[in-house]
């Protein structure tokens, strides 16, 4: 049995693959300060003998004991409301933990994969984004933060790649939803679910005509998967390529939740991207892969996931 060894096993996007890991044969070492993850997101996983939990912080350094075959890096705030809050932490473990966990793909003799992001690419002048673009990103705005620690854990896992020999690849993931996402961390998708369940005014920023696209959860984790079994060392995008106006997402959410919430306009926060959009081009080509849920199948789980914690609270 192969062993993956992967941070922020407790997050949102974490958790899900800790899943998938599983179900295709994997032992799982997860790893997770619980800084932002949550002790409920694997808590279905307690006793399943091929799992294994620790509660590490890996920016510091640590070891793991016995064999390990992969090594995924995909610990870190990623919510504005979270990376605003824990800005420090947020660069450390771009940083330092970046480098703990290529530590241990280098004395492991492993396949190291990082997650990075779309917003890798910041403000954009190129549309759809492609990962041959260098992107527009603002180094000392509100949200370099989290920019710039996967900019750099890019740049430090290539360094790697190149100097050391390690197998590599990097994710530069869009915007992803799904259950585990948190009700209260401030992306779009929680953000307008919470207040259109509560019946609450929807909040969009700006006018409503920047534009995202967003990927269901399993979508994107098969292909993590796939690129984690792969040889290709450079960026590859992974998202969902169907583009809409957050007015249109809001518009989607009202009707799937039945609300009569109103929309309202607030301003348009510091360096929040006008479009979003993958290029998966290349995806498709190296990885065989391409999303296969669509938006309102996506939202239905996650819909029935929110309407469950806001009955619980």
């Amino acid at each position: 049995m192969k062993r993956v060894a992967i941070s922020g096993a407790a997050g949102f996007i974490g958790s899900h693959l800790c899943d998938r890991l599983l179900s295709e044969g994997y032992a799982v070492l997860g790893l997770d300060n619980f800084l932002t993850g949550a002790k409920r997101n694997i808590a279905h996983l307690v006793g399943v003998p091929a799992f294994e939990f620790r509660e590490r912080d890996v920016t510091a350094p640590f070891d793991v004991e016995g064999s390990v075959d992969f090594v995924i890096h995909a610990a870190s705030p990623a919510s504005p409301r979270d990376y605003l809050l824990y800005p420090i932490e947020t660069l450390d473990v771009g940083s330092l933990g970046t480098r703990r966990m290529l530590e241990l793909a280098e004395k492991k003799s492993a396949k190291f994969l990082v997650t990075s992001t779309s917003e890798s690419y910041g403000d954009p002048n190129v549309h759809p984004q492609t990962e041959s673009y260098w992107g527009n990103v603002n180094p000392v705005g509100l949200r370099s933060c989290y920019d710039e620690s996967k900019r750099f854990a890019e740049a430090l896992t290539m360094a790697w790649h190149r100097a050391r020999g390690l197998r590599t690849s990097i994710a530069r993931i869009f915007n992803t939803f799904g259950p585990r996402m948190k009700l209260n961390d401030g992306r779009v998708v929680p953000a307008f679910l919470d207040q259109a369940l509560q019946g609450l005014p929807i909040t969009v920023f700006g006018d409503g005509s920047q534009t995202r696209s967003f990927c269901y959860v399993s979508d994107l984790v098969d292909g993590l998967y796939r690129l984690m079994l792969s040889d290709e060392p450079m960026p590859v995008n992974l998202g969902n390529p169907r583009e809409m106006t957050i007015l249109e997402f809001a518009t989607i959410i009202t009707e799937m939740t039945g609300s009569k919430s109103k929309v309202i306009c607030q301003p348009l926060p510091e360096d929040d991207p006008k479009q979003r959009c993958p290029d998966i081009s290349k995806a498709l080509r190296v990885l065989g892969w391409q999303p296969k849920v669509s938006l309102e199948e996506g939202l239905r789980p996650t819909i029935e996931y929110f309407q469950g914690i806001l009955q619980s609270a």
